[in-house]
């Protein structure tokens, strides 16, 4: 008896199983698989890169789920993406600003884009070589370029125009910045002539467009950086003239980052150098005719050309990671990398449109042509030698020196120490920075 009850019910749970079976819909079998990417896009471009770029993806491709989640600034999602790492737990991507290059080759977490994209799925080749060769280290391409940008000159062209300069014409050089400014400021269309976000990033720019070396070791990329330069005679000249720009009551002050902003949408300030990746945000923001020039030249020095910041997406390992993980990974760089999603990302944010079919694409739409100021820093970046100091400085402990770079500026413009004193300090403590962590990495 006692069998064929068993038996019985075996036979009734087989067909219980069949019966559950028969009631799970089509395709809600298997899940997507889910791949997560932790970014610092706030503001306007939080949009772009979940509603535009993620929705986007994940329709596109219903057998994936890419879960975005912004983790804070720059900085904080660097230190949060390292904490994760040796945590044993991190994101499969995650955006690093240019300056955390060297931190995540030493970190020895990530995976080449090119180990992860199969060969043929994304053309490199097409994308701008200022931007490729950032990345690429070591004869590897370390990370995926995505949100590119480069410094420029943005200019009020009603004050301009008060002051009795040509609102089409911007300063090229820094002897046309303290001419113009001089008149701006005696006109009194506005307060000062000019003011800068990013100050360190503005000092590095320099170096970079007058071809300077701002780390030994070919700025990091022929073997490891040991000590920064940016206290040798071509560095204090840049920060003397800016000071001399404050003495004469041209430069205003403006803090780090994206605070400066607010003074020349106020209209107190006539001229910004600011990221490219602000385009967008100070032309909807602006009250007033909006112009955008090159970085200005300093008189007499190299021609070398601005240098890239912004960030790009690196993939990490993680215990487990499955091939549907991997080919997740790879389908989703494949589809920010087609021409309509990286200039719509262009045309959303500002940020470069980083290949030459999407330059193409843009071209015939006559982008350029209605937008101007978005074309500025293409220009710009494509113009001046191929060279380690073009190329962008790798650093240890980059994210430490910047700050520490941000105030030797300030103290120097503030009068609290002369250029040359501000530098040769900042040197010596990021130096002290660069032994201590090239001990650690070796």
């Amino acid at each position: 008896m006692a069998r064929t009850l068993t038996r019985v019910g075996v036979v009734v749970f087989l067909l219980g199983v069949v019966g559950l079976l028969a009631a799970v819909p089509p395709g809600a079998a298997q899940a997507p698989v889910k791949i997560t990417l932790w970014h610092a896009m706030g503001g306007a471009r939080y949009d772009a890169i979940t509603k535009e770029i993620a929705a986007g993806f994940n329709k596109a491709y219903p057998a994936y789920t890419l879960e975005p989640l912004y983790t804070g600034s720059y900085g904080e999602t660097v230190t949060k993406a390292i904490a994760a790492i040796r945590a044993g737990n991190p994101p499969h991507i995650v955006q690093v600003f240019e300056v955390g290059t060297q931190t995540m080759l030493d970190s020895g977490a990530i995976l080449p884009v090119t180990e992860v994209a199969k060969p043929g799925d994304i053309d490199f080749d097409d994308y701008l070589a200022p931007i490729l060769n950032y990345y690429q280290v070591g004869g590897k391409l370390a990370s995926m370029p995505f949100n590119s940008s480069t410094a420029i000159v943005y200019y009020n062209k009603d004050v301009f125009q008060k002051a009795g300069l040509d609102p089409s014409r911007p300063p090229a050089t820094y002897k046309d910045v303290e001419e113009m400014g001089k008149k701006i400021v005696a006109s009194g269309a506005a307060r000062a002539a000019i003011t800068f976000g990013w100050p360190s990033w503005m000092l590095e720019q320099a170096h970079a467009m007058h071809n300077q070396p701002y780390a030994d070791h070919g700025n990091g990329r022929q073997g490891r950086a040991t000590r920064v330069l940016f206290n040798a005679p071509f560095g204090v000249e840049v920060l003397g003239r800016w000071k001399r720009w404050a003495d004469d009551k041209l430069l205003a002050y403006g803090g780090r980052e994206y605070a400066p902003n607010k003074a020349f949408l106020s209209g107190e300030v006539a001229m910004l150098m600011q990221s490219t990746s602000q385009v967008t945000t100070l032309e909807k923001a602006a009250r007033f005719r909006i112009g955008t020039g090159f970085l200005p030249r300093i008189e007499g020095q190299p021609a070398g050309r601005s240098v890239i910041g912004g960030a790009s997406f690196w993939v990490l390992r993680g215990k487990g990671r499955s091939p549907q993980e991997l080919d997740a990974i790879a389908k989703f760089f494949r589809f920010v990398a087609l021409p309509e999603e990286t200039a719509k990302w262009h045309m959303d944010t500002g940020y470069f449109p980083a290949t030459k079919t999407a330059v193409a694409l843009l071209r015939k739409q006559e982008w350029f042509v209605k937008h101007p100021n978005h074309e500025t820093a293409f220009e710009q970046i494509q113009q001046g030698p191929d060279t380690p100091n073009t190329r962008g400085v790798l650093l240890g402990n980059f994210v430490q020196i910047r700050n520490i770079t941000d105030t030797a500026i300030e103290k120097a413009l503030s009068a609290r120490l002369s250029p040359k004193e501000a530098l040769d300090e900042a040197a010596r403590e990021a130096n002290k920075l660069l032994d201590e962590y090239n001990r650690i990495n070796k």
